[in-house]
Parts: C-alpha cells; structure tokens; sequence
C-alpha cells in the first residue's frame, strides 16, 4: 500500500513535467521543488540529522550519491524530458524502464534472489515496454530509433533505479527521517549552481497562483509524502520488488494526461498498460515450494 500511495502521487509529476513545460525552465522547476521540500523537512530533521550527525559523515558517499541521483538528476531530467514527449510517454517509458534497471542493479549489487516467477514478471513488462515503443507495428520496432525525448526519460529511469538501490543499503543507523532530510538538502545544494546558470540564460519567472500552488505540489506531495513511503517500501519489499510497483504509475499517469491535458490514448497504451499489469501481478505472486 505504501509503494501503490507513493505512485499515485507521483504520477502527476509528469502531468507537471509536460503541463509547465512553457513556463518553468527544467532545472528551475526541479530546484523550486526540491528547495520547498527541504524547508517543509527543515524543522522535521534538523535535530535529528545533529544526532545522527556522526553516523551520516561516516557514510557520506552513499548519501552523496543518494541525493545525486533521486534528487538533483532524476527529477531534473524527468523535466528535461517534458519539453520533447507527452505526459503519457514520460510515465510509460520512464516508469516501465526503471524496474528493469533495477532488477539487474539490484542482482549485481544487492545479491538479491530473483525467483522465477519474479524474472517472468520482467519478463512481461518488457513486452508490453516493447508495445508501447513499437506503437503495435514490427516494422515500427525494427526500425525504431530512440527520440531526445526517450534518452532524458531513459536516464531519467537509471538514475531512480541507482536510488533504489542506495536506498535499500541505507546505513541501519540513519533514521528515515534524517535520511530523507540530509538527502533533500544535499540535492537542493547540487541544483543551485546549475540553475543560476539556467536563470542567466532564461526569461524571470511569471508567479501566480496557479505556479505556487504546483510547486506546493511537488514540494509536500511528490517529495517528501511520496519518498516517505517509498523509502518505507523498498524497506519492506526489497529494491527490485518495490521498483515494480512503479509500473502503476502509467495507469494513473495516463488517465490525468487525458483528463487535464487533453492527450490522447490509443489501443496500443492500453495493450501495453494491460500487459505490464499483468507482469506486476505475475513478479508479485509468492511462490510455492
């Protein structure tokens, strides 16, 4: 349940990538959201992370890494990615890649036993990964070429998958709570350079109402809501598992697209999301001895 509420929240993160695009910079819009997120965690962890100070410093190159690539990069790219695709290409193809990413990170790395069932189930998300890129034509697949936007997403979905595995790893000692605090503060601190490059070459921002309030958004929802609960998922299912579950957000993804940004679904989205369904539920199934 905490893995299915952390990707219904995050799916509107590509409504956001897509529906602002026009207005917000990328790196602008990833670091107002990241800099809202660590002032809402700043009375939450600050005295938590001075206890823990210790124990951070000792590990301060996971937790480096950690907030590299599920802060600073992930989302920024995501954002990046908005200015070519649609919000339903970002969820399919970002969130259905990231758990293949994350499969082999976490076998490699983590040691993590993949059962048979569970490989079937990789297995079946492929296809239907497979589906949605060939838009139903094998011509369209052999000849398929990655668009600009495909390779943002699809660096977007490694960087999340290399998070993952960080995250499962996180030292026993650091809280989940100064966990996410030091991560969203570090992150944030990895953006300012590059978005006062960004701002020096990019008209001032328009505020309104509407803008605060997305950004209010991404900052208590996406970020620190969403990342609580996935953190705590991956805690109770494992990495690769937990990563499954992110199949869901196209589901979610593709019904706001249709409704908020009036983007259109063919019978191939649906196919493809059926399919990937289906091998969400065969790499959750427990196996009998």
């Amino acid at each position: 349940m905490l893995a299915v509420l952390a990707t219904l929240i995050w799916s509107g993160n590509f409504i956001v990538a897509r529906g602002v695009s026009h207005r917000v910079p990328p790196v602008t819009l990833a670091f107002l959201r990241w800099a809202c997120a660590s002032l809402i965690m700043l009375p939450l962890g600050w005295r938590l992370v001075k206890t823990e100070w210790t124990i951070i410093r000792r590990h301060a190159a996971p937790v480096f890494f950690a907030a590299l690539t599920g802060v600073s990069v992930f989302n920024t790219l995501v954002y990046v990615a908005g200015h070519y695709s649609q919000a339903v290409n970002l969820a399919l193809i970002g969130t259905t890649s990231s758990p293949v990413f994350s499969f082999v990170l976490a076998r490699v790395f983590l040691k993590e036993r993949i059962p048979p069932l569970r490989l079937l189930g990789l297995l079946v998300c492929l296809a239907g990964i497979l589906l949605l890129l060939s838009r139903g034509s094998w011509e369209v697949l052999l000849h398929f070429r990655f668009t600009q936007g495909d390779w943002w997403i699809l660096g977007a979905a490694l960087s999340f998958a290399i998070y993952n595995i960080l995250a499962r790893k996180k030292p026993s000692g650091i809280s989940p709570l100064s966990y996410l605090s030091i991560t969203f503060w570090l992150g944030t601190l990895l953006l300012l350079p590059v978005v006062l490059w960004e701002q020096s070459s990019t008209p001032p921002l328009h505020w309104d109402a509407s803008l605060a309030g997305i950004v209010l958004y991404l900052g208590a929802g996406t970020s620190v809501i969403a990342f609580f609960c996935w953190n705590g998922a991956i805690a109770r299912l494992g990495a690769a598992r937990a990563a499954i579950f992110g199949n869901l957000i196209p589901l979610f993804s593709s019904v706001e697209a249709v409704l908020i940004l009036q983007e259109k679904i063919t019978w191939v989205h649906l196919a493809g999301m059926l399919v990937i369904v289906c091998g969400l539920v065969l790499a959750n199934l427990k196996q009998r001895r």
